[in-house]
C-alpha cells in the first residue's frame, strides 16, 4: 500500500490531499474571510460535515479582533471518557499546541459543543505564514479525533490483553483496536455494495499482504487478510462483523509510533477506508480506460479492413468496366463488318430491273383462272 509502506514508514508525505484533508475547507474559507476583512464583520455561521460534525463561528462588529469557534464532533470511542468533560486533558493540550498564540481554549465550552476556541486574529502575523496558522485552526476536528487514537497508542508496550476498542471515524465504518502484548492490532471489517468492488478489494488485500511480507518492507506493520473475523472479536455486534470483503488487520508496534511516525500512523488508520475506496475508484477508471482504448483499437482494425476491402472491390469493379468497354467496342466493330458483308451479298441477289417488264408480265404471263366443277353451298 503506497500510502503506508511508502509514506508512513519511510517518512515521506503522501500526495493525496483530495482524500485526506485534515482541515475543513468551508471553515478555512470563513476564517480567512474574517482575517482579511478590512472592516468589522458580524458573523453567525453553522457548518455541518460528515453529517455529524458541527462548527459554529460567531463574531461581533464591536470586537473585530476576536471570534469564537465551537466544535461538536462525535467521539472516536467512548472508552475511558473523562469525568470532567468529553475531551481528555491530553486532547485539550494538543489543541492548545496547534495554535497557542492565536487561539485560547474557553472552559467550559459553549453549551451543546465539545470545544470552544477564542480566536485572536490580531496575533496572526501578516505574512505568508498567516494561511498556515488559519489552516491549523481549521484542522481542530482532526486534532480532536486523532488525539484519542494517539492516547491509546501511548500504551502500546503494555503487557496483557484487553477487550477490543470500537472506533468510528466514518459513519457505518467502524474498526477495532485489540491490545496485545507488545503490540496493538487494528482490525478493519470491509464491506462493499458492488460485487466488482469486492473482487478489486480482495485482489488488493492479497497483494498488500505479499508486499508487506517482503524483505524490503520488513519494518512496516504486518498486514493480514482473512474472510472471517479474528478470534478476539468474538462477542462483538453481528452487524459490525457481517462483511463481504473480509477483515484486514495491521499489527502496530512501538517502532511504528515513535516521534513523527505516530502522526502518520494514526492518520493512515483513520483514513484506511477512504484509501481503499479511492484505490477501487482509480482501478475502475483504469480498467474502463483500458477497455475503451482496446475497443478503439479493435474498431480501428475493423475500419481499416473495411476500407481495404472497399478499395479492392472498387479496383475489381473498375477492371471489369474497362474489359466490358473493350469487349463492347470489339462487338460493334465486328457487327459493322458483318453488316457490310451482308449488304454486299444482298446486292448480288437483287433482281435486274427492266423497264416495261411489269406490263409485259401482266399481259402475257398472267396465269389463267380455273373454276372448280364441284360447287359448294353454304349451310345455314
Amino acid at each position: 500500500m503506497n500510502l503506508w509502506y511508502c509514506g508512513v514508514m519511510k517518512g515521506k508525505s503522501t500526495n493525496m490531499s483530495f482524500c485526506f484533508e485534515r482541515e475543513s475547507p468551508a471553515l478555512k474559507q470563513i476564517l480567512l474571510k474574517l482575517y482579511h476583512a478590512e472592516k468589522p464583520v458580524q458573523t453567525d455561521h453553522h457548518l455541518y460535515e460528515f453529517g455529524s460534525v458541527e462548527y459554529y463561528v460567531q463574531s461581533s462588529a464591536a470586537d473585530p479582533h476576536h471570534s469564537f469557534l465551537s466544535v461538536l464532533t462525535p467521539l472516536l470511542s467512548h472508552w475511558e471518557i473523562p469525568s470532567n468533560g468529553p475531551l481528555s486533558p491530553y486532547t485539550i493540550q494538543m489543541v492548545k499546541d496547534i495554535c497557542s498564540e492565536s487561539a485560547e481554549v474557553v472552559e467550559p465550552a459553549r453549551e451543546g459543543y465539545h470545544l470552544t476556541l477564542k480566536l485572536n486574529f490580531s496575533m496572526i502575523p501578516k505574512s505568508k505564514e498567516s494561511e498556515k496558522v488559519v489552516r491549523r485552526i481549521a484542522s481542530v476536528q482532526a486534532v480532536i479525533i486523532s488525539s484519542q487514537l494517539k492516547e491509546i497508542f501511548r500504551g502500546v508496550d503494555s503487557h496483557g490483553t484487553f477487550q477490543p476498542i470500537k472506533l468510528v471515524y466514518y459513519p457505518r465504518e467502524p474498526f477495532y483496536l485489540i491490545r496485545q502484548p507488545q503490540k496493538i492490532t487494528a482490525v478493519f471489517p470491509m464491506r462493499f455494495k458492488e460485487h466488482s468492488d469486492v473482487v478489486i478489494a480482495t485482489a488488493f488485500f492479497q497483494e498488500l499482504m505479499d508486499v508487506g511480507s517482503s524483505a524490503k518492507w520488513a519494518k512496516t506493520p504486518t498486514c493480514t487478510w482473512a474472510p472471517i473475523p479474528p478470534p478476539e472479536l468474538r462477542g462483538e455486534s453481528i452487524e459490525d462483523l457481517s462483511t463481504n470483503g473480509g477483515f484486514v488487520s495491521f499489527d502496530i508496534c512501538s517502532r511504528h509510533v515513535e516521534g513523527k511516525k505516530l502522526e502518520k500512523t494514526v492518520w493512515t488508520l483513520l483514513n484506511f477506508y477512504a484509501f481503499v475506496k479511492n484505490h477501487i475508484k482509480c482501478t475502475r477508471g483504469l480498467i474502463q480506460r483500458r477497455m475503451q482504448k482496446r475497443l478503439e483499437s479493435l474498431v480501428e482494425v475493423l475500419h481499416r479492413g473495411a476500407v481495404e476491402e472497399d478499395n479492392r472491390v472498387k479496383r475489381r469493379r473498375g477492371g471489369r468496366y474497362i474489359r466490358k468497354l473493350v469487349s463492347l467496342s470489339k462487338f460493334k466493330t465486328l457487327k459493322r463488318r458483318c453488316s457490310d458483308i451482308v449488304n454486299k451479298i444482298k446486292r448480288f441477289h437483287y433482281r435486274i430491273k427492266i423497264h416495261g417488264f411489269n406490263r409485259f408480265r401482266r399481259r402475257w404471263l398472267t396465269l389463267p383462272k380455273f373454276s372448280s366443277s364441284r360447287g359448294y353451298s353454304r349451310l345455314e
